[in-house]
């Protein structure tokens, strides 16, 4: 490699011993670091070095921050047993979720929990992890992006307006979305009242993200983000939202809290991390009592993130809305990453993490995306006991992003969004259709848990990206 940088250099600026000082080389040995100049190198590591948390999502330097992330003394201990817990679609579940799974169900909080047929490996719990503990909250249960969520209007303009405005319905996503960390609209609805919320003054990990999160208001992220223009096909008379059986023009979106959920969620983990020292297995799953002070903050600021991602939602929805010249007949409006305080079949008072699943108490709607060429079904939630009022919140990823880039060419995409009809505006190979399981599969594996009203298949979709 042309920087040169060898375990030494990497010593010198405060690399410990251990795994950290191996993987870091082999990612500079990696193509996109090769030619990397020695001062970036070692400027780069030593932010790594000096500030883990930020890099333990960064798909390059994953591997290192995890290895530089302050291992605490271990003076908590798992129980030896695993509590027992449904998997819905187990076959259909890989092996690292379920192990993250089981290890969740050993710690001395947990009262109950499930996993969801779209479950795969993440961080603290699994994404499609369900878990409820005894009067505390997992700040990575909830995950990174507070309040992530899914928005869905449906316009009484009928489906062949979406093939006959093609060229103006593209204009128009382009033109009222933002997406990634650079967009931003010129001029942003600083009247909303998410802006004026008193935690914005009073928590000081949000009075520091106040000024990024008016900027960001009704932006949208970047990963598997979207906005899209798709058809509304609404299948069962009785749906619930006041729509006759039949095909509309609907506006899909999915979307989160922004910086400001990301950082909230990075500053309390390290301090429930430094609280609650748990063995290596379980370390992302440190918790924060909700008898204490900073558990307190963090429910406050974490009920902050997940309404400001609801404002964001609303404001791209208001946008389109207005662009489109049309008011919304229904909306549907459903959300994921976040912490619950419910009662359990036996009576319990539990806070219910829902990472990656959606909430699906008897009569509650919501809607459950596919990919970009697969439909997502707008459903109704069954109540079922055994899933924790719980369904999933999408598909669930086939392939990491690591792996789609690898497998899944150019070419090959454009001919499944070719085959499909659909227009992709952004976006990448890590977003491809192939990455994703079967959305129907999905879907049949939790037929107890919710019942399916309509579909939304995607036309036009908008990601971050050129």
């Amino acid at each position: 490699m042309s920087n040169q940088i060898r375990g030494n250099d990497l010593r010198k600026i405060g690399f410990p011993e251990g795994p950290a000082i191996g993987r870091a080389l082999d990612v500079l040995a990696q193509k996109p670091f090769k030619k990397m100049d020695k001062g970036s190198a070692l400027a780069l590591l030593k932010q790594i070095k000096d500030d883990p948390f930020k890099y333990v999502r960064d798909e390059n330097w994953r591997p290192v921050a995890e290895e530089l992330v302050p291992q605490p003394a271990r003076d908590v201990a798992l129980n030896p047993a695993i509590k027992d817990y449904r998997r819905y679609g187990n076959d259909f579940i890989e092996d690292g979720a379920r192990r993250q799974m089981d290890v969740a169900m050993q710690l001395p909080i947990t009262l109950d929990g499930a996993l969801m047929p779209d479950a795969h490996q993440g961080y603290g719990l699994p994404i499609g992890g369900v878990l409820a503990a005894d009067n505390a909250v997992i700040p990575y249960g909830v995950g990174m992006d507070i309040g992530c969520r899914m928005a869905l209007s449906v316009f009484e303009l009928p489906a062949a307006y979406l093939e006959q405005s093609r060229q103006e319905l593209r204009k128009l996503l382009l033109e009222n979305t933002r997406f990634g960390n650079k967009e931003v609209f010129q001029k942003i609805n600083t009247d909303d009242p998410i802006l004026d919320r008193p935690e914005f003054r009073e928590i000081a990990v949000a009075r520091q993200k106040r000024d990024a999160a008016v900027k960001q208001l009704g932006s949208s992220g970047s990963g598997n983000h979207f906005v899209e223009f798709g058809v509304v096909d609404i299948t069962d008379p009785a749906n619930g939202l006041r729509l006759p059986v039949g095909q509309y023009l609907g506006v899909l979106s999915h979307s989160g809290s922004r910086g400001l959920g990301a950082t909230i969620a990075q500053h309390y983990t390290k301090v429930a991390m430094d609280k609650c020292p748990l063995p290596p297995q379980a370390r992302h799953l440190a918790w924060l009592s909700l008898d204490s002070q900073e558990g307190q903050e963090y429910w406050a600021a974490m009920n902050l993130a997940g309404d400001y991602a609801s404002a964001c939602h609303h404001d791209i929805h208001r946008r389109m809305s207005k662009a489109l010249g049309e008011k919304p007949l229904a909306q549907v409006e459903n959300h994921h990453n976040f912490a619950w305080k419910e009662t359990l079949a036996d009576g319990c008072t539990a806070i219910v993490h829902r990472k990656g699943a959606t909430p699906a108490g008897a009569g509650v709607l919501g809607i459950i995306p596919g990919s970009m060429t697969a439909p997502g079904f707008i459903v109704r939630g069954r109540g079922e006991r055994e899933s924790l009022n719980s369904a999933s919140h999408g598909a669930g990823r086939r392939l990491s992003r690591t792996q789609a880039k690898n497998q899944i060419t150019q070419g090959e995409l454009r001919r499944e969004l070719k085959d499909h009809g659909v227009e992709l505006l952004g976006g990448g190979l890590d977003e491809a259709p192939a990455a994703y399981k079967d959305i129907r599969q999905v879907m049949a594996h939790q037929r107890e848990l919710v019942d399916v009203l309509g579909s939304f298949t995607p036309k036009i979709v908008r990601m971050d990206g050129a």
